[in-house]
C-alpha cells in the first residue's frame, strides 16, 4: 500500500538534484531514503529511478509517479487548508523560484516582508539560472520575458522596458549610436538565456524623432542582426563589462536603471523602443491553488505594482 511517505519521497527526488539532496530536505540519511525507494519499487513492480555512481535519475515511470504525488500531496495540503479557513494564519511550506539577478535584488526582500506577515510560513526561495521551464517543485515562478507554455497562469507585475546603453567613456572613444543600424558599427555585449536567438535586436521608434530632417516615422520598426564581441550568461557581468568601457549592452530597465542614475552608464537611442521584457508571475491554474498561493499573488502584485 502506497503510503504518504512514498509520495512525499518521490516529490522530493522529483524536486530535488540528487538523492542526498532529497534525503536532506525529507530529514532522513541518503542509505534510509534509497532503502525506502526499493521498499516502494517493490510495491509498485516498477522501476522509478536508475542509479550510477555519481547520480540517480527518474524513470519515465518514476516521473510521472512522482508528478502525480506532488499533485496528490498539493490536494491533501489543499483540504487541511479548506478545514482551517476560519483560521486566518498561513502555514505549511510555499516554494518560489525566481532568476539569479532580479531575484537577489527585488524577489528576496519583497520575501523577507512577505514572511513576516506571516510567521506560520515555511519559505523556500531558489535562485536559478532558468527558473522557467526548469519549474521542478515550485508554487511559484517570477520569469523575465515572455513564455509561450500556457499550462500556467503568467501575471504580468511590471513592463520592465529594455535599455541599449554603454558607459560615457565608450561613446567618447567610440561615438554614440544616432539610428540603430550605427549599431552594427560597435561593439555589443550579449547575454545567452533562455534559448533565445540573443543576436536577434528588435527595435522601433517610440516617439515622434527629435530630428527634424529625420524621415523615421513613429511605430517605425527594424530589425539588428548583431555580431556580438562579447557574450555571457550572468547579466551582471554583461552590465559590468558595460560599465568597464567594453561595449553597449541591452539591459533590463530594473537592471540598468542604477547605474544610470551612478553615471557609470548612459541610455542611447532612448526615442527606440526595444522589444521590452516583462517581470511575470508563474502560478498553477486557479484549480487547487492554495491559500498560500494566493496571499503571495496578492502580496506580489501589491508590492510590484499592476493587479491583473
Amino acid at each position: 500500500m502506497i503510503q504518504i511517505e512514498d509520495m512525499q519521497l518521490a516529490a522530493a527526488l522529483l524536486r530535488e538534484p540528487s538523492l542526498s539532496a532529497a534525503a536532506r530536505s525529507l530529514d532522513v540519511t541518503p542509505p534510509a531514503l534509497s532503502m525506502r525507494l526499493r521498499k516502494l519499487e517493490t510495491t509498485l513492480g516498477l522501476s522509478l529511478a536508475t542509479r550510477t555512481a555519481r547520480r540517480l535519475s527518474l524513470t519515465a515511470e518514476g516521473e510521472r509517479f512522482a508528478r502525480e504525488a506532488a499533485a496528490l500531496l498539493g490536494q491533501i495540503e489543499g483540504l487541511r487548508e479548506s478545514m482551517q479557513r476560519d483560521d486566518r494564519r498561513l502555514t505549511g511550506t510555499l516554494r518560489i523560484a525566481a532568476p539569479f539577478g532580479y531575484g537577489r535584488q527585488y524577489v528576496a526582500p519583497m520575501l523577507a516582508r512577505f514572511a513576516r506577515l506571516h510567521p506560520g510560513l515555511r519559505i523556500q526561495f531558489d535562485l536559478r539560472e532558468t527558473p522557467w521551464p526548469d519549474r521542478h517543485d515550485a508554487d511559484a515562478i517570477i520569469h523575465i520575458g515572455t513564455v509561450r507554455d500556457s499550462s500556467w497562469v503568467a501575471r504580468t507585475l511590471g513592463d520592465n522596458e529594455r535599455w541599449l546603453c554603454a558607459s560615457p567613456e565608450y561613446l567618447r572613444a567610440r561615438g554614440t549610436p544616432l539610428v540603430p543600424r550605427d549599431v552594427m558599427a560597435h561593439d555589443c555585449i550579449v547575454i545567452r538565456e533562455n534559448d533565445e536567438d540573443v543576436t536577434l535586436w528588435h527595435v522601433r521608434r517610440a516617439a515622434k524623432p527629435k530630428a527634424a530632417a529625420s524621415s523615421v516615422k513613429a511605430g517605425a520598426r527594424e530589425t539588428l542582426r548583431i555580431a556580438p564581441a562579447f557574450v555571457t550568461n550572468d547579466g551582471s557581468v554583461a552590465r559590468h563589462w558595460a560599465e568597464q568601457g567594453m561595449g553597449l549592452v541591452l539591459r533590463s530597465e530594473w537592471d540598468a536603471a542604477d547605474a544610470i542614475a551612478r553615471g557609470s552608464l548612459v541610455r542611447v537611442l532612448k526615442d527606440w523602443a526595444f522589444d521590452s521584457a516583462p517581470v511575470l508571475l508563474l502560478v498553477p491554474t486557479r484549480k487547487g491553488r492554495t491559500a498560500r498561493v494566493q496571499a503571495l499573488i496578492e502580496f506580489l502584485e501589491a508590492s510590484l505594482g499592476r493587479p491583473s
